[in-house]
């Protein structure tokens, strides 16, 4: 389905709060394991927000598309393994938290792990920010292009009722004062086409900006 540049830019945002919330929730993670106060509701704070991120990202509601084109579908479930590799990180942080809180003698092994995969995981969600930033300036392209097609139409519609109102004159001056009237409304359609001009030219500069 098309995508208005709004719907890229609640796409684009979504993926930045998922790379966000990733640092965020292992920080609490490390500190809870410390024994910090509210540390581990915090991470799991943040689990939830990457949790929320993520779904809203792959599957169509509302808005928002899921996973709409050739190159998110091979980021996420082709050879770079995109879903599987955020899924097992949402269930890995959520193993830890859970492990902190009970005091569990795995909890040290399980945190190792999660610091360990937190890399590689950020590669993974640098690489699909990327693609939806590469896609958002796709359609900007394309909106552009667009508008210059629709500008380039008008103004030659605009072109051509600039050489009916020229002739007009003309038919109004042969016919004396009986064309005075006419005349005038020729006049007017001039004036009208040169403001079409005006715009079109500057919605073309605009355009090519």
């Amino acid at each position: 389905m098309p995508l208005s540049g709004e719907v890229f830019g609640m796409l684009i945002n979504l993926s930045g709060r998922r790379r966000f919330t990733s640092q965020r929730l292992v920080l609490y993670a490390v500190l809870a394991s410390q024994g910090h106060e509210n540390a581990a509701a915090i991470g799991r704070e943040a689990l939830s927000l990457f949790r929320g991120a993520h779904t809203s990202l792959l599957k169509r509601s509302g808005d928002l598309p899921g996973v709409f084109c050739p190159e998110l579908e091979e980021v996420y479930f082709g050879k770079p393994e995109g879903d599987r590799k955020i899924c097992y990180f949402m269930d890995l942080a959520a193993r830890t938290l859970n492990a902190i809180e009970d005091k569990l003698r795995a909890a040290p092994e399980l945190l190792a792990e999660l610091v360990q995969v937190t890399t590689p995981l950020l590669a993974i969600l640098n690489q699909i920010t990327s693609v939806y930033e590469e896609q958002s300036k796709k359609h900007a392209r394309l909106m552009r292009k667009q508008l210059r097609g629709i500008m380039t139409e008008i103004e030659t519609i605009a072109r051509e009722a600039n050489m009916v109102a020229l002739n007009a004159r003309i038919v109004a001056a042969r016919s004396g004062p009986a064309g005075r009237e006419f005349s005038v409304v020729a006049g007017v359609l001039s004036n009208i086409t040169n403001e079409i001009d005006d715009l079109v030219q500057a919605a073309l500069n605009g355009a090519a900006a």
